[in-house]
């Protein structure tokens, strides 16, 4: 068993290649082999988003502050909020963040296949992020 104390790993910025806004990271847990999740903290202030991105194994976002936005290329974007969880498919190109106006935490819970979790896109445009 493993305890991560809070506090015990730097928070850290978001690479601005992968994400547009101000979006925090705290890396949680890492599973050891022949585990193969990792889990983060992730709050988006407001305007803040991610690039648009695909998961070999799928993601799963659980709220835990404020509300935010949610899109799968090809279908409306969809509103969270605090308590709502939210499960991605391996492979569905998506995008997640805050409001314009709000900010939004979540927790990220995503299943890796040989090291790779996330395969980074292109950035989602203003128009695509007020659009919806």
């Amino acid at each position: 068993m493993k305890v991560q104390k809070a506090g015990s790993t730097p928070s850290g910025y978001a690479e601005p290649e992968h994400f547009t806004g101000q979006v925090r990271r705290d890396r949680l847990i890492m599973a050891e082999a022949p585990g193969c999740v990792q889990t983060g903290l992730v709050t988006f202030e407001p305007g803040a988003r991610t690039a648009w991105h695909t998961h070999p194994a799928g993601q799963t976002l659980i709220i835990t502050a404020g509300f935010g936005w949610v899109q799968a290329e090809g279908a409306p974007r969809r509103e969270v909020a605090s308590g709502d969880a939210v499960w991605i498919p391996a492979g569905e190109k998506h995008w997640h963040g805050a409001t314009d106006t709000t900010a939004m935490t979540h927790l990220a819970v995503t299943e890796y296949i040989d090291g790779v979790a996330g395969n980074w896109l292109e950035l989602v445009t203003d128009q695509e992020y007020l659009r919806g």
